[in-house]
């Protein structure tokens, strides 16, 4: 999940490895669709990352495209952090 404050934009991103070959992205939205992947994500316990220039890129991305090798770097970084953050030892 990535969001940008200020222009309130927001994209949510799903990576499941034995099934894909790239993060995926799943939701992405402006105004009050952005609300509601915030909320959604609070409610699911889903990491917020604040990151403005990265979610005006994948922004740019529709539902259920994988995002280009040119993000696999910072967004490997992020899942990295999460998996950190809840325990999980590697990606799949």
């Amino acid at each position: 999940m990535t969001s940008k404050k200020g222009s309130n934009k927001a994209v949510a991103l799903r990576y499941t490895p034995e099934r894909e070959h790239a993060p995926r992205v799943v939701a992405t939205g402006k105004g009050t669709v952005a609300e509601k992947i915030l909320q959604i994500a609070k409610e699911h316990n889903i990491h917020i990352h604040n990151d403005p220039d990265l979610v005006e890129m994948l922004s740019q991305l529709q539902p259920d495209q994988e995002i280009p090798p040119e993000l696999y770097k910072i967004v490997a970084e992020i899942l990295v952090f999460v998996y950190s953050l809840t325990g999980k030892k590697k990606f799949g």
